[in-house]
């Protein structure tokens, strides 16, 4: 591309002969013979380069009418280097006129050879930092859209939890002889985690915890979908592993290869000490005894949902019936408090899911919810949550 430069002087002779010579170089010329022309062909055009004077009609030796100009020049956008040509140029003069953002000089009368070699320079480095100018509107173009994008994200997934915590629990169910309580504490946004109290009948609850095999929205899509159909059949049946069969059939054909449910789902009945319970692929519930203090694994035989498609699940998922006593207490939890990791990469683990098990359900199954939960805060630390932490307890009383 021919550089463009625009000849401000009040000279015509001056501005004939700058005219010719440049033009003689392959530059393009446009000419203003007052600051008024200049203002409004810069403000019209882009060029690589103002050469002008400082001394116009109005006063010919102080250079003040061209400081007021550069002025003017300074306040807008994308002027291109600007090289100023006088003939009464003094020390005063060029050091105001510096700070005013004039790049270079040339006295008048110049030389064609000096006057060249400043133009070359002033127009490479005009179109160096045009052309930074240009990527730096891009890349700032290119942050608000991606940062327009992320908020529109952050919004949606906010709304997402929203949606997510308006699909757990609202209220503990009230039935006599039983204490029950529950926690959820996603890692992120949303939870792949989930647990739920669903009424059967006027004296019966069904009480589930499960753990979708992923994380964020995907995992949070695939738990609201398992919540939608355990909820439509739990009704209906007063075996929980029946229950698990017909939710697994439903779920199968609609869950990716590579994803997949644990679940642990019981029945509560009122006035009876015996919990009707069934696991799909999901840790063990814990089984605290008053009498011994003791804690042992609850550990019936069953597989993941969405694995298989009902044959083999049916056969191999079944009713276990736990008793309880009076001060006995059931843990049901996710993977996610006992492989909490510490700072050095050590889990939580078992043994100390145990440990506060003893310390606390003598209290009340809150206390074992609270308890858990605040031990494994207190052992992460300030490290970021690595799963979703999911916990419901369930003691007689």
């Amino acid at each position: 591309m021919q550089a463009r430069i625009l000849i401000a002087d009040d000279q015509p002779d001056v501005l004939r002969a700058l005219c010719l010579l440049l033009k003689g170089q392959g530059y393009t010329t446009e000419t203003a013979t007052s600051p008024a022309e200049l203002l409004q062909a810069v403000g019209r055009e882009e060029f690589d380069v103002l050469l002008m004077d400082l001394n116009y009609a109005r006063d010919t030796t102080s250079g003040r009418e061209g400081l007021d100009l550069l002025t003017h020049l300074k306040a807008m956008q994308s002027v291109p280097p600007i090289v100023v040509m006088t003939g009464w140029a003094t020390v005063n003069i060029a050091v105001e006129a510096l700070r005013h953002g004039v790049s270079d000089f040339v006295e008048k009368p110049w030389s064609n050879s000096q006057l060249l070699e400043v133009l070359r320079k002033h127009v490479t480095l005009g179109r160096e930092r045009r052309e930074l100018a240009r990527r730096a509107e891009q890349e700032t173009q290119t942050q608000k859209v991606i940062a327009s994008q992320l908020r529109e994200q952050e919004h949606e997934i906010a709304e997402a939890r929203a949606i997510q915590e308006g699909l757990l629990p609202k209220e503990i169910p009230q039935l006599p002889g039983y204490e029950i309580a529950g926690v959820n504490i996603p890692a992120g946004q949303v939870s792949g985690d989930y647990y739920d109290y669903i009424p059967i009948a006027a004296n019966r609850f069904g009480i589930a915890i499960a753990d979708v095999c992923g994380k964020g929205v995907p995992a949070s899509l695939i738990m609201a979908m398992c919540r939608s159909v355990l909820r439509s059949v739990a009704p209906s049946s007063s075996s929980a592993a029946r229950v698990l069969h017909q939710v697994n059939r439903q779920l199968y054909p609609d869950i990716r290869e590579d994803m997949f449910i644990s679940m642990a789902y019981l029945i509560l009945e009122k006035g009876s000490e015996n919990l009707l319970l069934a696991r799909a692929g999901h840790d063990a519930p814990l089984l605290y005894r008053t009498a011994t203090r003791s804690v042992e694994k609850v550990n019936p035989p069953g597989m993941a949902l969405g694995i298989d498609s009902g044959g083999v699940f049916d056969r191999v998922t079944g009713d276990f019936t736990v008793r309880l006593e009076s001060g006995d207490c059931l843990i049901l939890y996710t993977d996610g408090v006992t492989e909490a990791l510490d700072s050095n990469g050590i889990e939580f683990g078992i043994a100390r899911l145990i440990e506060v098990i003893q310390g606390s359900a003598d209290e009340s199954a809150q206390a074992v919810v609270v308890q858990v939960t605040e031990k494994v805060r207190s052992f992460v630390g300030s490290q970021p949550q690595n799963d979703d932490i999911t916990l419901v307890a369930i003691r007689k009383v």
